[in-house]
């Protein structure tokens, strides 16, 4: 959504945590093939293929604030385009915001914000 707003090495430090994430059960879904697949149309990056960085370098790499908002809305919008929180995702999303420097509280903001998107996405489709 708005993924084209990050610079250039921030936009394929999405995409490498994007899979990074979605492969962190060991299981890649359909919905999340799909959601990776729209990311790297939306980011330009369609012949992209990732490196295998390191979750700190990809980290790092966020400067901005809006950045870090950005990335970690995302993050939860491919988390649970499966409908399924795995453990290891939780744990991943908990240490993405402690690095970023988010309250534990804007959790549940996002996770209330990605939950509509969902809903009005599914309304739309009825439509």
């Amino acid at each position: 959504m708005f993924l084209a707003e990050l610079p250039r090495e921030e936009k394929t430090a999405f995409l490498e945590l994007a899979v990074l994430i979605a492969s962190i059960d060991g299981n890649l879904s359909i919905f999340e093939t799909s959601i990776l697949n729209k990311y790297q149309k939306e980011l330009g990056l369609d012949d992209y293929e990732t490196t295998g960085m390191n979750l700190d370098d990809i980290l790092n790499s966020f400067k901005s604030e809006r950045s870090k908002n950005i990335v970690l809305t995302e993050l939860l919008q491919l988390i649970y385009s499966d409908g399924v929180f795995h453990d290891q995702e939780g744990e991943s999303i908990r240490l993405i915001k402690e690095r970023f420097g988010f309250e534990s509280n804007e959790f549940g903001s996002f996770k209330d914000w990605i939950d509509k998107i969902k809903e009005l996405s599914l309304t739309n489709k009825k439509l």
